[in-house]
């Protein structure tokens, strides 16, 4: 099938492409703006003593970040009842182990958590083959107090609270995903740094950013449209553990 582009000389495709570039640079500046800004929000010190269970037994928030000074929290779609993580989250979770390295050397710890009980997670994550740190709030405030998770009564309500805004409820589910950051002081204090939502943390998604330079892009029928579990691609193979 003929491309549905413009076929032209090299020329014009250099001009074309100069054109393109001159808006990617102003992209990297208004990134770069944006990361300033992020870095300069003011911080916010948790009060509350939360807990979690992991395959070490329960600690509290203060615990995860594993003697290093920065922590990186992804809140992973995997509700108490669910059969299984959700796709898009565990697309997202394909990527964490390869950055794990670099961002331990950087004094920053990144866990997922859920409130699916543990033993529903560490199935699970042996399944996908992951590594990375994955956590329990099952019976904590955590996940509702930074607004990933949903009461019943949140939901019946018709309004729940995400990205900063009200949303419908229709379009939340119990469960909807996020990022957020905080930071331990020498005192142990931990602060509230910064949290993201929805599209907000999709720069973490290598993934797309290539797709986003690949000749038909995304793709997409919606916001992940062609994502799957990565065993559930037509051909792919079962994650393999030592432990199998």
């Amino acid at each position: 099938m003929r491309p549905n582009h413009d076929i032209v000389s090299r020329e014009t495709w250099l001009n074309a492409r100069k054109t393109l570039l001159a808006l990617e640079k102003e992209e990297t500046r208004l990134r770069d703006k944006v990361r300033a800004e992020r870095l300069a929000l003011p911080w916010v010190k948790v009060d509350k003593t939360y807990t979690f269970e992991t395959p070490q037994g329960r600690k509290t928030l203060a615990d995860l970040f594993d003697g290093r000074s920065q922590l990186i929290v992804y809140h992973f779609m995997y509700g108490p009842d669910w059969e299984a993580g959700c796709p898009g989250c565990s697309f997202m979770a394909d990527h964490i182990d390869g950055m794990l390295p670099h961002l331990n050397n950087h004094d920053v710890t990144m866990v997922a958590v859920s409130r699916a009980p543990l033993e529903k997670l560490e199935a699970y994550r042996k399944r996908m083959g992951w590594k990375f740190p994955w956590v329990s709030s099952h019976g904590s405030d955590f996940n509702f107090d930074y607004h990933v998770s949903f009461t019943k009564e949140e939901l019946a309500s018709g309004k729940v609270m995400y990205n900063y805004r009200e949303t419908d409820a229709a379009d939340a589910h119990d469960e909807l995903p996020g990022l957020s950051a905080f930071f331990k002081d020498e005192d142990g204090i931990v602060y509230h740094t910064y949290s993201d939502y929805a599209r907000g943390g999709e720069e973490a998604l290598g993934t797309l950013m290539i797709l986003d330079r690949a000749p038909k892009g995304r793709n997409e029928t919606g916001t992940l449209s062609f994502v799957k579990r990565k065993d559930e691609y037509a051909g792919a193979q079962k994650a393999q553990s030592c432990c199998d």
